[in-house]
């Protein structure tokens, strides 16, 4: 298997930079806005984590494709990615058990991809300046038609994207004679953190983003999960709604990634949009709890108000970021609930931080007790 005869391409940016490079995956034009992951491995799940909806992504890792697509380590059914931005797109991969290259896949859902790319570069120009909108094309090259078109691209901020991802009908997952029943509300929900909860003795049903309390409520689960998602949390009022239901019932909850961003609304603590936001397999968060840490899985571009919590008499911090001290983590004093702002998940990353799946599950034991 050869490498691509590559076309030329063109990354350009909100601010007016310009990167060229060459094409990769589907000829075309994808829009939105810019972010870079660092993890050097966990390319696809990376692809597939639908918190990425609406988001171009840069791999800060040099190579990326070299052991190729396996189609079970997908956490959603497609490519949630905008678009992709990389140096070394490798279509030969060495992996036996891989189903097919990178480029057969970005082929296959529609992805627009641009390579050979000082990423390095862009990398640190993203972190300087900030996460922004900006467009890739393999089928236009001139700059002042792609800035015009790139004007028409909404902000992430105040934009609402977990519908587009949330599955359409409630479903099922698990053994319907486990000892526990999760409610999960699907704002974009990778799958792992089902299989995370099936491997916990959970059945589990997955709701679509605008369920209500009562249609989950009818159920009679244990325990209800907010999940991961993608865009801001402040345009959310619809779950707010809901997790504020489920909060009044005091019924155990578990947040996750956008999911701990709805807790921390529902509770009165404001989000904000980050500078450049936390894409990475190797963060450090401190447990403040019990003083350890762990290196976790992240992504995210919105972070709750520090301030806010300090000052809150509902909600205490239980988790923060070493890098930058952004709350990581809170814990209701009054409810049963809790959250995280990184992926206890992984999928890719580590596993340091699989034990707040065991705390929900004790959670829900106690309270059904």
């Amino acid at each position: 298997m050869k490498q691509l005869d590559k076309q030329a391409a063109v990354l350009l940016l909100a601010d007016g930079t310009v990167f060229f490079g060459k094409a990769a995956g589907k000829i075309g034009t994808a829009t939105g806005e810019i972010c870079f992951n660092t993890g050097m491995t966990g390319y696809q799940e990376i692809f597939t984590d639908p918190s990425y909806f609406g988001q171009l992504m840069v791999a800060a890792n040099v190579h990326i494709g070299n052991y190729g697509i396996f189609e079970k380590e997908s956490e959603s059914g497609s490519i949630k990615i905008a678009g992709f931005v990389c140096r070394n797109f490798n279509v030969p991969f060495s992996r036996k058990s891989a189903d097919m290259s990178l480029q057969d896949y970005f082929v296959r859902d529609n992805v627009v991809a641009i390579s050979d790319v000082d990423t390095r570069a862009l990398v640190r120009h993203i972190r300087s300046k900030g996460a922004m909108n900006a467009i890739i094309s393999s089928e236009e090259t001139d700059v002042v038609k792609l800035r015009a078109k790139l004007e028409e691209v909404p902000s992430m901020l105040g934009l609402e994207l977990s519908t587009r991802v949330s599955t359409p009908e409630p479903y099922f997952v698990g053994d319907e004679k486990a000892k526990y029943r999760v409610a999960l509300l699907d704002l974009g929900v990778k799958a792992n953190i089902i299989r995370s909860l099936t491997s916990r003795d959970c059945y589990v049903q997955v709701f679509p983003a605008k369920a209500t309390y009562k249609e989950m409520r009818a159920w009679k689960p244990h325990g209800f999960l907010l999940s991961n998602g993608p865009g801001d949390p402040a345009a959310m009022p619809y779950v707010v709604g809901t997790t504020s239901a489920i909060l009044e019932n005091n019924h155990p909850l578990f947040g996750i990634c956008l999911g701990h961003q709805i807790l921390a609304e529902t509770s009165g603590i404001a989000t904000y949009k980050m500078h450049n936001g936390h894409r990475g397999i190797n963060h450090p968060v401190k447990n403040l709890i019990t003083g350890k840490c762990e290196i976790t899985s992240q992504n995210h571009g919105f972070a709750i108000s520090e301030e806010d919590v300090r000052k809150s008499d509902k909600v205490e911090a239980t988790h923060i970021n070493l890098n930058d001290n952004t709350i990581e983590g809170i814990r209701l004093k009054n409810k049963h609930a809790f959250s995280v702002q990184y992926h206890p998940e992984s999928a890719p990353g580590p596993h340091d931080s699989r034990y707040l799946f065991d705390d929900f599950v004790e959670l829900m034991g106690k309270v059904s007790k």
